[in-house]
């Protein structure tokens, strides 16, 4: 068990610090260029894993998967590092924040779901520390509406992707499904991406910027994914997502002490509101959980919960 925790806790440290990672990374490169190559080199990691249990799935599975590629891995992190151009890492971490309560609307909208009451208050607090943000205005510590506005569209293509992920969970096991994933999301960027390469290869052959795109890549892409999964076959789905809370929080550490950003009073009431959020819609409640286990043995990928998985980890 305390391996399974250690695996949860170091892929959200990863995802949080993929937050400022990739703010460095969008102010030297184009959005699409960042994706194309991190989507190639961890298609290059994945294959060898993957390659025995690969198959051809199931044209319905693989027009999920599809789905989830547009959703989850370009509508997510085009958004994010988009609206990272515009607003502060640490101000992005926090609207982050928002995706347990934002998974669980959709689940009450598009699937039906019925939420507790402490559930509707962590939507509730998570409305809040937006309402805080956006009350801040542009360029306040080094923030404006129109990047938060794009986190937060990721957010719900991040709802949307782990929404849609519940229809593969029992078809297609976690490296498979990321492997489809990456290569679909390496031919839909390549028509904009290549002309792109051709411009920025002078960029790219510093060694400290192919670096940072390389850790980026194989922190987000590969690493983050494989621990966030692994822990969850071996920790209860209920108790992993309390360590969600590490990715505004590492997001928030880094983006102080790395980029040097100032941690203002109204974001702090912005953080706590969000922090408070995400422990409503994640902490276990009490007696045993109702419905169909979460977690799923044998490598296969356990459907989302709305203790929220990482940001894809992805």
């Amino acid at each position: 068990m305390i391996l399974a925790l250690f695996q949860l806790a170091a892929a959200m440290v990863m995802a949080g610090g993929n937050v400022v990672l990739g703010k460095i990374l969008a102010q030297a490169l184009p959005v699409t260029l960042i994706l194309f190559l991190r989507c190639l080199l961890a298609v290059a990691v994945l294959l060898p894993f993957a390659w025995r249990g690969l198959g051809w799935p199931r044209p319905r599975v693989l027009l999920n998967l599809a789905l989830q590629a547009g959703l989850g891995m370009l509508g997510y992190n085009i958004a994010l590092l988009a609206g990272l151009r515009r607003t502060g890492a640490l101000e992005a971490g926090l609207v982050l924040a928002t995706l347990p309560a934002v998974v669980a609307v959709g689940a009450v909208l598009l699937l039906g779901e019925r939420l507790a009451l402490r559930r509707w208050l962590a939507v509730a607090l998570a409305v809040g520390g937006m309402a805080v943000l956006m009350a801040r205005g542009n360029g306040a510590a080094g923030g404006s509406l129109a990047g938060d506005a794009l986190v937060f569209a990721a957010v719900c293509g991040e709802a949307g992707y782990m929404l849609l992920s519940k229809r593969n969970a029992a078809h297609i096991g976690v490296v498979p499904a990321a492997l489809w994933m990456q290569a679909f999301s390496v031919v839909l960027l390549a028509p904009v991406a290549l002309p792109e390469l051709t411009a920025h290869a002078a960029a790219l052959a510093g060694w400290r910027l192919s670096g940072l795109l390389a850790l980026h890549s194989l922190t987000a892409s590969v690493l983050a994914v494989l621990l966030w999964y692994a822990g969850m076959r071996r920790a209860p789905a209920n108790l992993a997502g309390v360590f969600t809370v590490l990715l505004p929080a590492t997001a928030a550490v880094l983006a102080v002490l790395v980029l040097g950003e100032a941690f203002t009073a109204p974001l702090a009431v912005g953080f706590a509101a969000m922090l408070g959020s995400i422990l409503l819609a994640t902490w276990p409640g009490r007696g045993r959980p109702r419905g169909r286990p979460r977690g799923r043995p044998g490598g296969r990928m356990p459907p989302p919960s709305r203790e929220g998985a990482p940001d894809q980890v992805r």
